[in-house]
């Protein structure tokens, strides 16, 4: 196996026994950027010469025994949304040319301390606001979108350019482009990972996360990078998640509930990745966890709410540049924002409380079960120039509207949602399952995932995607 395939816990691993240095994983990785990068757009900048310098540090450091954690020397990329000091951050917009950072992000910072080499910065849909990142292309397909808004970040591991990645998830846009290109995505519980220099889509949706090909490879990054931030007042209090780490390494399933939806989760999903899911769900239950229907509260209002808070969410945070220099920004994304002119503080408010509503009605549905499993999203990815969807009910959806249908709902209550690999469509295109807990049951999201990965896991190989 070359070094760019390994997974974040086997280069951790190798790097430990002194079976692969930093500078040799480093190598591997950009030197597969350089290969295939043209073909899948995921990067707008590679720090090909402080990455190699810092992969250079870790190896000087591990030989004089310093270990910083199962990070150290461990190339990886971030959503051009997350700032690093004295780096670009574009947002992917014409609105951001020439704007550099002046300091760390909180994550960048907990990065670099552990270790971690920074390979570059990827490619987002403008500003985050939409679900297919048209400057970049799936890893298995490049006719066919690699899904948004970290989209850049999915395709980046999936095709061997970084052994991890984070992105961010306002409705869906970590699960999303990782449901689509095959692999493990995170979105944590709401404040669980700082968000201090990270750009803003909505602030009270907005969640940053890992992207990675394994659930244990999510757990560690994770661990690495949750607790309290003085510059993120929606920052939670150290240890708030547990020992996340434990949690994805418990063996089994035996006494897990999981929550099977009745409804909203199975309607208007393309009928092969209801059966891969269902399946996979049915394997939960060969695991030793109980099958338990439920039903999932207030699904015909989660579009509204989603859109009610993220709308004048953004607007408000884009209003200056909207107003003095609109033709900034592109024509899909300059729309949204001044449509968010148009909400009332009332048509917000009233979306708030509806959230809280929507969250207590969540919190019952979390008396019954441990889990909820689902699709992360109705149908595989979609060709480029495909902007609608035409369901056999007579429904037309935007491709966008369709995949973040299923994963709002996350980022509207806050609570945790991991996404992983299940199966493939006929074409081959990979087909995620979202596991969904209470907030702060983020242990128990991995430990699902990690149980189901560990017997019946769908690897994506980087070697077999791009050539």
């Amino acid at each position: 196996m070359r070094p760019f395939e390994l997974t974040l816990t086997e280069a951790s691993d190798a790097l430990r026994r002194r079976e692969l240095s930093a500078t040799e994983l480093t190598h591997s990785v950009l030197e597969r950027i350089e290969a295939v990068d043209a073909r899948v757009g995921a990067y707008v900048t590679v720090t090909d010469e402080a990455a190699r310098a810092a992969a250079e540090r870790a190896d000087a450091e591990r030989a004089a025994g310093r270990d910083r954690g199962p990070l150290h020397g461990v190339p990886g990329g971030l959503k051009d949304l997350i700032d690093v000091a004295g780096l670009p951050t574009t947002a992917s917009s014409q609105a951001r040319s020439g704007h550099v950072a002046h300091s760390d992000s909180a994550v960048a910072a907990r990065l670099r301390e552990a270790g971690a080499v920074l390979v570059g910065k990827t490619h987002t849909h403008e500003f985050a606001y939409g679900l297919t990142t048209p400057q970049s292309r799936n890893a298995i397909d490049q006719d066919r979108v690699a899904g948004g808004s970290s989209g850049g970040s999915a395709v980046a591991v999936a095709a061997g350019a970084a052994t991890f990645a984070l992105g961010t998830d306002t409705g869906g846009s970590i699960r999303v482009p990782a449901a689509l290109n095959g692999l493990v995505g995170l979105k944590p519980t709401y404040g669980l990972l700082p968000r201090s220099g990270v750009t803003s889509l909505s602030w009270s949706l907005d969640h940053v996360g890992p992207i990675t090909r394994t659930v244990r490879d999510a757990a560690l990054l994770l661990a690495a990078l949750a607790g309290p931030d003085a510059g993120d007042p929606a920052s939670l209090p150290a240890g708030s998640a547990g020992d996340v780490l434990r949690g994805a390494d418990e063996d089994g399933l035996r006494g897990l509930r999981v929550g099977v939806p009745s409804t909203y989760y199975f309607e208007r999903v393309d009928p092969e990745v209801e059966a891969a899911v269902r399946a996979a769900i049915a394997r939960l239950g060969d695991l030793g966890a109980e099958l338990v229907e439920v039903t999932t509260p207030m699904d015909r209002y989660i579009h509204a709410i989603h859109w009610g808070l993220m709308v004048p969410e953004a607007t408000a945070y884009h209003e200056q540049t909207l107003r003095s220099t609109p033709q900034s920004y592109g024509p899909d994304v300059r729309v949204l924002l001044e449509a968010g002119e148009l909400v009332s503080a009332g048509d917000y408010l009233r979306a708030q409380r509806a959230r809280t509503l929507l969250r207590r009605a969540w919190a019952g549905v979390y008396e019954q079960v441990d889990v909820v499993a689902a699709p992360t999203v109705p149908m595989t990815a979609v060709p480029v120039d495909q902007h609608a969807v035409h369901w056999p009910d007579g429904t037309v959806e935007s491709v966008s509207d369709a995949y973040v249908r299923l994963s709002a709902p996350a980022n509207i209550t806050g609570m945790p949602s991991l996404t992983l690999p299940v199966g493939r469509d006929a074409a081959g295109l990979p087909i995620g399952m979202q596991l969904m807990a209470a907030p702060l049951a983020d242990a128990t999201v991995l430990r699902a995932g990690r149980a189901y990965e560990a017997a019946h896991g769908v690897r994506t190989t980087p070697g077999a995607l791009v050539s």
